[in-house]
């Protein structure tokens, strides 16, 4: 079963893409729902088939709370960029795979209800693609690949910031 695009929510006047998401909790609820949905999508489930973190959602949250404006979250407690990076390097490419995740991330944003502003709708989305096709697919021969010292990017309302 493929996932099928959704929408997302509505708080322009908020400051950070984080808060506008609805903070920790928000995604949190975000990262649990995209991962319920990952998890069923007869492509994409594949990259979990091998088993995962317990807490991954949890990490998953931290990280996305970092990279849109929150605290640091995810450094601060489980590492940098390069051991994110390494854990989805190394696979070769899989398009579709990722093509599908992010199907799954905008379907999960209906499912907690960040479908109501097109805008925060959009930048979520814009920013998952970008993370999924771009800093987590960098290096598909080899982890080995992966510089030592990457930081978490963070994406504000007008896309990546340098």
């Amino acid at each position: 079963m493929a996932c099928i695009a959704g929408a997302v929510p509505q708080n322009r006047g908020m400051r950070t893409i984080f808060e506008a998401a609805g903070g920790a909790e928000g995604l949190l609820r975000l990262a649990g729902a995209w991962h319920a949905r990952v998890l069923a999508d007869d492509v994409v489930s594949h990259a979990f088939s091998h088993g995962f973190h317990p807490e991954h959602t949890r990490r998953l949250a931290a990280y996305w709370t970092e990279a849109l404006g929150g605290p640091s979250a995810y450094s601060d407690v489980y590492g940098d960029e390069t051991a994110v990076v390494r854990m989805h390097s190394g696979d070769g490419r899989h398009d579709e795979m990722d093509r599908r995740a992010i199907a799954c991330f905008d379907v999960a944003l209906t499912d907690v209800g960040l479908d109501s502003d097109p805008r925060l709708r959009q930048v979520l989305h814009d920013y998952f693609a970008w993370a999924t096709t771009t800093t987590m697919s960098r290096y598909h021969v080899s982890a080995d690949d992966v510089p030592d010292g990457l930081s978490i990017p963070h994406w504000s309302w007008d896309g990546p910031v340098d």
